[in-house]
């Protein structure tokens, strides 16, 4: 109980470290705004790529169609069960948004914001399961492994039940159309789980 408590004062302190973070400001070009949602003690820690604009402005995690779509049609849940803390610790690899690149899509978030807060949220925070949405997030944890095999494996990271999932961006269309079982099957199977893990009535 003591070191439970002792990695409780521990989170607390570092939400205020990274929500202070500037270490990337200089490579954005623009005032960092790191999102911090979740609890010591979500259910649920779900992992995925940086915040998009929206959720920079905001400061509310998947705050956009493609956070509408994860929560209410692929998990089936409410975004007041979303939102709460007790279910969900919502992160990324990048904890900021990272702007544009050339082409207009999003950059990769850099790999130094990870390493700096990620490993210890991850020490710190008392989930159940991991959920890693999209390929950023797989490759961080899984640098080695096919990332369409590893939506079709039940996996193990930090002792715990891992489950990765594609982004639900409408971007990825092709590979909903390649792989048309994870949506017949898959994320089925990942539903049950995380409604099992949220203790929803069936």
């Amino acid at each position: 109980m003591k070191n439970r408590e002792r990695d409780k004062r521990d989170w607390e302190m570092l939400q205020e470290e990274i929500r202070s973070c500037r270490l990337c400001q200089e490579r954005f070009g623009f005032e960092p705004n790191p999102i911090v949602w979740g609890s010591a003690d979500s259910k649920i820690m779900q992992i995925s790529q940086a915040p998009s604009k929206r959720v920079h402005e905001t400061r509310i995690p998947f705050n956009d169609l493609s956070g509408q779509k994860l929560r209410r049609e692929w998990y089936e849940i409410t975004d007041e069960q979303f939102y709460d803390v007790r279910n969900f610790y919502i992160v990324s690899v990048g904890h900021c948004y990272p702007g544009k690149n050339a082409s207009g899509g999003d950059r990769m978030p850099p790999a130094l914001c990870a390493r700096t807060w990620l490993d210890r949220e991850i020490r710190l925070v008392n989930n159940e399961i991991y959920l890693l949405v999209g390929g950023a997030a797989a490759k961080f944890f899984f640098p080695t492994r096919s990332f369409t095999g590893l939506v079709f494996e039940n996996l193990e990271l930090r002792g715990k039940p891992a489950y990765v999932l594609p982004h639900p961006s409408p971007l990825n269309i092709k590979w909903f159309r390649d792989n048309p079982d994870f949506l017949a099957y898959r994320l089925k199977e990942i539903r049950q789980i995380i409604h099992q893990t949220l203790n929803l009535p069936e």
